[in-house]
């Protein structure tokens, strides 16, 4: 490197050198401690000429034993030529002897286009096989073990990039089995803790992916790859753990970190897993690489550098149709995935937040010593409560379980939860302890000209139909979903307008079908709120999502096969195609006198002030527009701000009739 490349003219300058260190090494120490005017650097480069010719006549000096043995094993395992294996091995002693660094770094730096004709002229070895050698289909570079950075001129350490950081290390520390050379890239994945059985939410992909994966692995086939996607702590790897555990396979993890607990490059993981396949591609395996994202990113991703995927995108293609272990990748979401690369996965899976009954069934599995029954059905309501943040919340109480008061566990375990979920961006579980009697859904509190009891026994046959509720706020629209999921035994998923709602052209409509979607998949009875947000006639649209909008909703409206049920307090701005497509259209109105009263009764009884007098109800009744709403409201108010009388309480009420815009008459049954 010094004489024969021009490593000399950097190493040695007018008045010393550019490394002492190294100078001592190569037998010049004596102009070391000279004064400067001594220095002679034209006999220094005769006495390096010197070494050279007579290490010329030499035999070549034989590898260390450790390095030569595991470089044998090696080029049987992945079928390296000689070449490789010299290239191989002097970039192993390159990278882990700091003396052969130093000699390397006074090449300075190295263009891509010259690092063959570099190689060739230390390893003495002709220049085309270098080449071949270091060629992108080679085999040093298919198995990972080595390739050439392409990225610009840098010295030749930085050239040539290894399997991993500690691969050096590794390969000339021990005599091993070359599997163990890819312990820090690639490890043995963890014990499965579940069953197919806990994943019974997605039993239709199961009933498919199962069997291919069984198929596939007996033949041997190529280009097997399956992408599971879903909210982070769906469990997604521990579903990957749970089919291998099945399937009786070995599972291997891409690393995502190294020893140091770093994290790795997309590229230095696609490496590892070029590696993986070559070296288990005939053992009874499948491979599990997690945290795609930054693989597959279709464009440009943080601080403006271009995704693996862009700059990789042949190989990936290439990758995806010939890999010879059967692999899972695994996302938190498709979005930002070129559609070249999904069209090549056999099964691209979506692994959601289970439904509210198999939430519940986990509860009870995790955190039955922790809550009782009751606290773990509301906790189960929270439809984006994923198992992962379940399990963790109560790892933690049960850590510290004996400094918690008598009797606070749950509390606790609700309180971690809910943290979770707030710093994810969701709803949290709803602690509120309001008295349940007076908001307890009746139907026979309800104004409506329809037999709502004849409808929900209809649709205990037939469980499937488009219903409208209209009407004022208030007046049981919302409650209507969950009472009739309840009568039904139906989970029920609810969607708010906030929830659909989004600044970004498209994510509306996204959000829409992904709600339609949910409720098939659970098989759940699906209620919008304020769907006239949605719905609005599209005939005094201004802009084009608004009509893409309402489009995506009929559509949608049009294909569900469940229950959907929309409520609207603006019955007359929804669009003539939607009003159409609705099965039922139900109106539920201001209470009628006899079901003002009664409410009253169990309101007064509930909040212990006694039987309502004759004169109450008079009062009552001069109050035009009341409904379930308004009592419930009170209730609440009562909570903060206990009533005295019953007196107080129609007050109340009647304070909250007094806000209501086109507030109608009295009910005009007052004598």
């Amino acid at each position: 490197m010094l004489m024969s490349l021009g490593g000399h003219r950097n190493f040695i300058r007018s008045r010393d050198f550019s490394d002492d260190e190294l100078a001592d090494i190569l037998g010049l120490g004596k102009w070391l401690d000279t004064d400067e005017q001594e220095f002679d650097a034209t006999e220094v480069k005769k006495i390096l000429t010197d070494q050279l010719r007579l290490a010329s006549k030499s035999p070549a000096p034989p590898l260390p034993p450790i390095l030569k043995a595991n470089i044998e094993r090696l080029a049987i395992r992945v079928g390296m030529n000689q070449v490789e294996c010299h290239i191989l091995a002097f970039a192993a002693m390159l990278h882990h002897e700091d003396t052969l660094d130093k000699g390397a770094d006074t090449l300075s730096v190295i263009a891509t286009s010259d690092i063959a004709s570099v190689l060739a002229k230390i390893l003495d070895l002709p220049t085309s096989d270098v080449r071949t050698a270091l060629a992108n289909q080679g085999v040093l570079a298919r198995s990972g073990l080595l390739s050439v950075d392409r990225s610009g001129a840098a010295p030749l350490r930085s050239k040539l990039d290894l399997l991993s950081n500690q691969f050096a290390d590794a390969i000339l520390g021990t005599e091993t089995d070359p599997l163990n050379l890819l312990r820090d890239t690639v490890a043995p994945s963890p014990p499965a803790r579940l069953t197919l059985d806990d994943f019974s939410h997605i039993h239709e992909a199961l009933t498919l992916l199962r069997p291919y994966l069984t198929r596939v692995i007996q033949e041997g086939r190529t280009g097997v790859n399956i992408f599971i996607y879903g909210p982070p702590g769906t469990g997604k790897s521990e579903l990957a753990r749970t089919l291998a555990a099945e399937l009786h396979c070995e599972l291997l993890e891409i690393a995502s970190e190294d020893d140091d607990g770093d994290a790795v490059t997309g590229e230095r993981r696609l490496r590892a897993y070029r590696a993986a396949q070559c070296f288990f591609d005939q053992r009874h395996a499948l491979l599990v690489f997690d945290e795609v994202e930054d693989i597959f990113s279709n464009g440009i991703i943080q601080f403006g550098n271009r995704s693996t995927a862009v700059r990789c995108k042949a190989w990936l293609n290439r990758t995806l149709e010939n890999n010879r272990v059967p692999t899972i990748w695994i996302s938190n979401s498709i979005q930002g995935i070129d559609p070249a690369f999904m069209r090549r996965f056999d099964l691209q899976i979506e692994l959601p937040i289970p439904p509210r009954q198999q939430r519940e069934r986990i509860l009870h599995s995790v955190c039955s010593d922790l809550a009782d029954t009751r606290t773990l059905a509301m906790m189960a309501g929270v439809e984006n409560l994923a198992p992962a943040v379940v399990e963790r919340a109560a790892n933690v109480v049960r850590t510290i379980r004996t400094d918690i008061a008598d009797g606070h566990l749950a509390e606790a375990l609700m309180w971690l939860t809910n943290r979770s979920l707030e710093a994810q961006g969701h709803r949290g579980i709803d602690l509120s302890d309001a008295p349940s009697a007076p908001e307890q859904y009746d139907t026979g509190l309800l104004n409506t000209d329809v037999d709502l009891e004849t409808i929900k026994a209809s649709l205990m046959k037939h469980a499937s139909a488009r219903i409208c509720l209209y009407g004022p706020p208030g007046t049981g629209k919302s409650g209507f979903g969950r009472w009739l999921a309840l009568q039904l035994d139906k989970p029920l998923v609810l969607r708010s307008v906030s929830e659909l709602s989004s600044k970004w052209v498209g994510d509306s409509e996204k959000a829409i079908a992904a709600a339609f979607r949910q409720a098939e998949r659970e098989k759940a009875i699906l209620m919008l709120d304020e769907v006239d947000s949605f719905l609005r006639n599209r005939a005094g649209a201004r802009e084009v999502w608004e009509v893409t909008q309402v489009n995506e909703m009929l559509t949608r409206m049009e294909s569900f096969e469940g229950i959907f049920i929309a409520s609207t307090n603006l019955m007359d701005s929804l669009d003539p195609a939607a009003l159409r497509r609705f099965d039922l259209k139900i109106e539920l109105g201001y209470l009628r006198p006899e079901q003002a009263t009664q409410l009253l009764l169990r309101t007064c009884h509930a909040l212990n002030l006694g039987d309502p007098t004759q004169h109450d109800c008079l009062q009552l009744g001069s109050i035009g527009c009341l409904t379930p709403g308004d009592f419930a409201s009170v209730t609440r108010r009562h909570r903060v701000s206990p009533f005295s009388s019953n007196s107080a309480l129609i007050s109340a009420l009647r304070m909250e009739c007094a806000l209501k815009p086109n507030r109608p008459h009295s009910m005009g049954f007052l004598s």
